[in-house]
């Protein structure tokens, strides 16, 4: 709802952010569409009271609100609250890559659909 319609925004962020040891990347596209591709394998199961498999579900209930395509992936970590802190940064900047304006757009919804023929 914040972003309308997603005219004038640059409709795709992305960011690696590292953290010590631990490195993560995240994709994502302000799609329309949910979807989720997370790889992060913690090297442990809680960081403090906090279980990480609601690390997944927090993403997962995020794309199928929000509609968007996301990727994860924590590239290498041995401590699993710098996997964690590092995926959660690169998520914000992705996002906030993603809905910056885009003056190249003003006005137009970044999106191919409907414009390209099966034979092009």
């Amino acid at each position: 709802k914040a972003i309308g319609d997603k005219n004038g925004v640059r409709r795709y962020g992305h960011a690696y952010v590292p953290l010590d040891e631990a490195l993560s990347r995240v994709v994502l596209d302000l799609s329309g569409r949910p979807g989720l591709e997370m790889f992060v394998d913690f090297t442990r199961g809680s960081i403090g009271g906090f279980d990480v498999d609601l690390f997944y579900e927090f993403f997962q209930g995020f794309v199928n609100h929000a509609m968007i395509t996301l990727h994860i992936d924590n590239l290498r970590g041995k401590n699993a609250h710098h996997q964690a802190e590092t995926v959660f940064k690169a998520f914000g900047r992705a996002l906030r890559m993603a809905v910056e304006p885009d003056p190249r757009m003003d006005g137009i919804t970044p999106s191919t659909k409907g414009t390209l023929s099966e034979s092009e």
